[in-house]
């Protein structure tokens, strides 16, 4: 470990590293907790504003260049946290302005400027994406993320903001082939794959960790109806409202909900918060939230959410349960006061899966042993969803239900 003379800092032999290999227009790819914030605070410093650095405590300011601003586009909930306040208070460094993606229109304007965007949100060309390009071509910028991208498509904005293709039809001419025959826009495969590495390669500067933590993951069996669920799945029949199933979207979703509303999933939550008494449990959907909540006033435990209308804390209290909706709760926030999270019901997205499970398996945890639950039967879609996110990909109900059944109507 090193750190900086007279400041409360320690920084990692990879943390050093990383900082030395960054450059503008730069992703700092590290797992969630691996300390992305602390790092590319110390890159402005440094290598942006050349303030007297950590990493080199003899270097003297160039008191021009302390003068350029520095905006922080993040999450509203990691916003709203002041944890890139904290960490900038270490280095030190005074941040312009720390705002949510939601309103990153707002900064496109601003011309010689210092940008970290962090938590990357630019997937695709949607106006997001569109006001990033236009504030990355008048300033300095580096992005964080742990998962930057899982296709060539999803990292298009990074290469584009980064001059590699003129615009979105030269990066679709030289790479794309979209299919002829799907309903809506689908990539049959992809051209000239080495160049698309070696510009990948060109920005990624990987971040390694040195966490003492362990990670213990346990698949807990639960009970499903099986003659409800050949129902739906074979005649194609709604038992929650009588009436014929009428897609495969509805399909897949009616029988989760059947297999997740099964009285022994919620029975399955009573040894594992004896053990723990401190529990983060993740969901999907609203009709899980309705039993997660029954079940703890039922037991008078404390509880508190994160979803898509509540952004409660974590209870102040010696035992609880924190409710944590994927889509809204699997990033941007961490928790070092547990050790456990129960993921109640399967996410689609491998990306998702590992933002959430990072949530308490940070760098500054006291825990060396961290206990993930995956609540799972052993229904045909949930063992189909689980081979998916084993093989690190992303759930597809079109073709599971073509495979299991061999038709995608």
């Amino acid at each position: 470990m090193k750190g900086g003379e007279g400041l409360n800092i320690q920084l990692t032999d990879y943390q050093i590293d990383a900082v030395e290999k960054m450059h503008n227009g730069c992703i700092l790819r590290g797992g969630t907790g691996s300390g992305k914030t602390l790092t590319s605070l110390i890159y402005v410093f440094e290598k942006i504003l050349k303030g007297s650095s950590p990493l080199y405590p003899g270097h003297k300011y160039q008191k021009s260049n302390l003068k350029i601003p520095v905006y922080v586009i993040t999450t509203p909930k990691k916003r709203d946290s002041c944890d890139w306040t904290r960490e900038a208070a270490m280095v030190p460094l005074i941040l312009t302005d720390i705002d949510s993606w939601n309103n990153i229109k707002k900064y496109e304007h601003i011309k010689n400027a210092m940008f970290i965007f962090d938590e990357s949100k630019v997937i695709g060309y949607g106006a997001w994406t569109q006001s990033f390009l236009k504030i990355t071509k008048n300033n300095a910028w580096i992005l964080l993320s742990a998962t930057p991208g899982d296709t060539w498509l999803e990292y298009m904005p990074v290469f584009l903001a980064n001059g590699f293709y003129k615009n979105k039809t030269e990066f679709e001419r030289e790479h794309v082939m979209w299919s002829r025959f799907s309903k809506y826009p689908k990539v049959e495969r992809y051209f000239n794959v080495p160049r698309l590495i070696r510009n990948r390669n060109s920005i990624i500067v990987d971040m390694y960790d040195q966490r003492a933590t362990t990670q213990h993951h346990k698949d807990v069996i639960c009970d499903f109806d099986q003659n409800h669920y050949n129902t739906m799945a074979q005649r194609r029949w709604n038992i929650f409202d009588n009436k014929p199933i009428r897609d495969i979207s509805q399909l897949c979703y009616l029988l989760r909900r059947l297999i997740n509303s099964d009285e022994s999933r919620v029975k399955a939550l009573v040894p594992i918060y004896a053990r723990h008494k401190k529990v983060i449990i993740f969901y999907n959907f609203n009709y899980e939230l309705d039993l997660l909540r029954e079940w703890c006033n039922s037991n008078k435990i404390v509880y508190s959410e994160w979803n898509g209308h509540n952004h409660d804390d974590i209870p102040n209290t010696k035992f609880w349960v924190y409710l944590c909706q994927y889509t809204a709760a699997k990033e941007a926030w961490n928790c070092i006061d547990t050790d456990c999270i129960v993921f109640y019901s399967q996410t689609y997205s491998y990306k998702a899966l590992i933002q959430s499970a990072g949530r308490i398996d940070r760098m500054n945890t006291t825990f060396m042993h961290l206990y993930y639950y995956h609540l799972i039967s052993i229904a045909p879609i949930e063992l189909a969803i689980q081979t998916s996110l084993e093989s690190k990909e992303t759930f597809n109900e079109k073709r599971w239900v073509a495979k299991e059944f061999g038709t995608s109507q």
